[in-house]
Order: C-alpha cells, then structure tokens, then sequence
C-alpha cells in the first residue's frame, strides 16, 4: 500500500486574500482607470483559482497514446509535437549541425546591472568559431529573464520525488492557469536542446553557485532524463498511479542522450571548479558525451580585482579568449565526429544496473 503522503499543503486562499494578491501585479495608478474591468477580470480569475482550471483548452489524446480518451492539455500537446519534429531534424543526416550556445549570467545592459555581463562577451566568442565553421548556432541568453516582459522559468515542483512517470517530457506541471502559472519559456527551451548535435554552457559563478537562471533550467531539465512521454499513463498528475507504474519497472529514458557538450566556467574568487564539475557531472548522468578536456574550462577572470574593472581585465587576459574559442572548436570537432559515427563512446552500449 504505497499510498502518496500528504499533509503539507496550505488551504487554498479565501476571496479576500485572493484579491490583495490579484491586485498586486496593477499597483500603478494608471490601472485605477480600468477599475471596472479590473473587477471583472479578477472575478473570473477567482473562479478559475477555485476550480483549479490548469489547462482550460484540450482535447482527447487520440489512439497514440494509452487512453485515448484522456482530456490532454493542447499546450502540452503542441510541446510535445515541436520536439518530435525538432529531434527528427536532429537526426536527419542532410540537416546542418546545430550547437545550443547557453549564456548562463543574469545580467545584461537591458535592466538594472547597466551593463553586457563578460559571459556574452565569451559566449560570442564561441559563436563566432561555430559560425565560422558552418554550424547552425542557437544562442540562449537566459539574462532575458531579468529583462524580458513576463518571461518565466517556472521552478521545478519535484514530481519525480514522488514517481519518476510523474515528471512528464515534456514538463506538464506549468502552464497552471488557474494559479496563473504562465508564460512558461521553458516550452521553447526544450526545443532547443533536443534540435541541438552539441550544447556549450557558459556561466559565471554566483556564491559558489551556478546564476538562479541556469539553475532554475537545469532542474527544469529533469524531465529529460527519465520522464514519461505520454501524460496519459498517470491521468496527468494522480501520484497513486505513477507510484503503481515506477514500482511495475521504469526504463528512465533519455531524451537529450548522445548530444556533445561543452563547459565555460568563469569566476573572480572562488567556485569555478566545483561549479564546473557540477555541470560535467549533471550533464554525464543524462548521457551527453564531453568533447574533450579542452572542452571543460573553470577560469578566474581578474582575481580579486575591482568589478568595475571586470571588462578591462577580460580584454586583456587574450588566453582565457583563446581557451573559451578552444571550447567551440572541440565541441565542433566532436560534433562532426558524431555525425559520422566515428566519435569513441566505449560505454555507448553498456546496461546500467542502476538506472534512475
């Protein structure tokens, strides 16, 4: 009787408590011209918070999946379809190699830092190597977050904790428009990795940490690596029948397997090195395949100097360029070499006995 566990959720938010939050987001004085719309936009916002409405347009899941009658999200459905199609030309031998370029620093001059962060500076470094050597180039600036209107990675809820067919691929928990979980960016963000030969991060260190950003899209991430492509299998979220299908025995697949990667650490006192192996371990467990030692770079960049010397610093330091460029070519070559079939994987065919 592996029943789920539960007991920590708050009561759901009266009506009056639910306005002081619905009313938060117009606090500037322009919308008191709108008060009446206001009050019928809230109303119907309420209602949709009641009744729990996360996904108001489906439509059933057809006979592709488990129960075809299922009511399933058309949001997620759309998803979905958008990466099928992306790994098909993935895997088109014709189709031009691809590498995914992830700027993982939270500033840009667009908000309040004022300023480009030096990971763009070596982000296009990479990119002007992969360019320069016909590779489609993909670039994920994840600063947008700070700086685009309500873009969003919304964090991970830890569905896999509880059975890994929870966590569906790809993710099913947002968008959840009755708590007004929306505006969920990691829907384009998956198609991104799995239309992608190669991935290259680059980040800075935060308090011996990757930025919140990337973070926040590596746990979104989880789904890759041993979610469950067809939502219909656990009725979208009942915990009980996931717990029931792990437990019959779960096969883990990974969707983003067999991509090369690339790593550019960067600090200016400490954590590059257990920020960069993070990152190599994180990304070896879903079964992307490193390009080579000169692809995994932890670099200081001014140690302990000033940050308003940062750039000056980083245009001097021609070696740290240099390096960052050596990452893009590795990946290439690695990239062309796992096209042709002629990249070395020893332990390409061999069964984990602990697969999660």
């Amino acid at each position: 009787m592996n029943e789920p566990r539960t007991g920590q959720a708050p009561l759901p938010m009266g009506r009056d408590e639910f306005r002081i939050e619905f009313r938060r987001s117009f606090y500037d004085p322009r919308f008191d011209a709108a008060a009446a719309e206001l009050e019928r936009i809230e109303q119907i916002a309420w209602e949709n918070y009641r009744e729990g409405r996360k996904s108001p347009v489906t439509e059933k899941a057809g006979p592709e999946f488990a129960d075809p009658d299922y009511d399933l999200s058309v949001e997620w459905r759309e998803t979905r379809d958008r990466l099928i199609a992306a790994e098909q030309r993935q895997k088109h031998p014709a189709g031009r190699s691809r590498v995914l370029l992830v700027c993982g620093s939270s500033r840009n001059d667009g908000s309040c830092p004022g300023e480009i962060s030096k990971t763009w500076r070596l982000t296009k470094l990479a990119a002007e190597v992969l360019e320069a050597a016909h590779f489609d180039v993909d670039l994920l600036d994840l600063s947008l977050l700070i700086s685009g209107y309500d873009k969003h990675i919304h964090p991970c809820k830890g569905c896999v904790s509880t059975a890994m067919p929870l966590c569906h691929w790809p993710c099913s928990c947002y968008p959840n428009h009755g708590e007004r979980q929306a505006n969920d960016w990691m829907a384009e963000i998956y198609e991104k990795w799995v239309a992608a030969h190669g991935v290259i991060i680059l980040t800075p260190v935060y308090w011996y940490q990757t930025p919140a950003p990337l973070k926040q899209m590596i746990d979104r991430l989880v789904c890759a690596d041993g979610g469950n492509p067809d939502p219909t299998t656990t009725h979208g979220k009942r915990a009980k029948e996931a717990k029931e299908l792990e437990l019959q025995g779960w096969p883990y697949p990974k969707h983003l397997a067999g991509r090369v990667y690339g790593l550019a650490v960067h600090g200016d006192v400490a954590g590059v090195e257990s920020v960069r192996r993070n990152l190599s371990d994180w990304l070896d467990w879903m079964g992307l395949i490193d390009a080579g030692a000169q692809a995994r770079l932890d670099r200081f960049i001014g140690y302990y100097e000033p940050y308003a010397l940062s750039h000056e610093v980083l245009d001097q330091d021609l070696a740290v360029q240099e390096e960052v460029r050596n990452v893009a070519r590795a990946v290439a070559a690695a990239v062309g070499e796992l096209r042709k079939g002629t990249l070395s994987m020893p332990d390409a065919r061999l069964a984990s006995p602990r697969p999660k």
